[in-house]
């Protein structure tokens, strides 16, 4: 048996990086910062992809500061380099649902309130 699900809760690090393909899909790429358990230390940062209607949502009400909570999976993301040839890799969350989190007063300063999940 395997199991590889994440759960996390934390505020946009920046606007989406959104990008549409001729074959009509949907890319969404945001960073993720989660507070850890004491004040004293910074948070930890996770790079979240999503595709599809929730890549859609992400576009339209995700913006820099929002919280949402989010369930995926861990993937790595391989490629090799453009300039030195070497073979690199990255930690990336793939988002499987997405929940709009925070305060309706927030919602209503940044943008329309979503809070359905996907």
């Amino acid at each position: 048996m395997s199991i590889n699900t994440i759960t996390l809760v934390g505020r946009v690090g920046g606007d989406p990086d959104v990008r549409y393909f001729d074959s009509g899909k949907v890319k969404c790429r945001v960073s993720l910062a989660v507070d850890r358990p004491t004040r004293d230390d910074r948070p930890d940062w996770f790079n979240l992809e999503m595709w599809g209607k929730t890549a859609e949502v992400a576009a339209n009400y995700v913006r820099k500061g929002k919280l949402i909570g989010v369930t995926g999976y861990l993937k790595i993301d391989s490629w090799q380099d453009r300039n030195s040839g070497a073979q690199r890799s990255s930690p990336v969350i793939a988002v499987d649902n997405m929940r709009l989190l925070g305060s309706k007063r927030d919602d209503d300063a940044n943008m329309a309130s979503y809070g359905d999940e996907f």
